[in-house]
């Protein structure tokens, strides 16, 4: 999985070597591009006032978009997969810690850090189902950097678990 890195100098995120089995399970969920549900909205509201950030979301990344199950503070309601913070975490399947977008040579040039929303710090983890697939994240955002606490990734991580059973049904 190497990232490429596109002409302004960002590193664009790997594609995983299961995407279209990822794919496959995403789009059985029947999530993407659902109604807002309160399930996903009162998680993403109790994260970002948890760790004390303007910005959160269940994102699900898609073929070519990352689209948001459900946001707060973010007026994007999706963007383009080859930018996404979140497409790193699902890559990884594992927890990503970005503490300053515009130091971190995959994001320093990244439109959302450049431009609207200004992002410098970044914390997600995946969301897996069943078979093991990241099929998105639950991610908080600020516009300032920061670290992020022990306690805020197991706070974070615990949350993720409880959005992998309701995506489980």
């Amino acid at each position: 999985m190497d990232e490429l890195v596109e002409p302004g100098g960002a590193l664009m995120p790997p594609i995983p070597p299961d995407d279209a089995e990822r794919l496959a399970a995403l789009w059985r969920t029947g999530l993407l591009d659902s109604p807002p549900a309160e399930c996903f909205d009162r998680i993403t509201r109790s994260v970002a006032a948890l760790l004390r950030v303007p910005m959160a979301a269940v994102s699900l990344v898609d073929r070519k978009r990352q689209w948001f199950l459900s946001r707060v503070g973010l007026a994007l309601a999706q963007t383009p997969r080859d930018i996404a913070f979140c497409s790193h975490a699902v890559a990884a399947r594992r927890l990503l810690r970005v503490c300053d977008a515009r130091l971190d040579p995959r994001f320093a040039h990244n439109p959302l850090v450049t431009g609207e929303p200004h992002v410098r710090a970044y914390l997600a983890v995946p969301l897996l189902d069943a078979a093991g697939h990241a099929l998105g994240t639950l991610c908080v955002l600020d516009r300032e950097p920061r670290e992020f606490s022990t306690e805020e990734q197991q706070l974070l991580q615990r949350y993720g678990k409880a959005l992998e059973r309701l995506i489980r049904g």
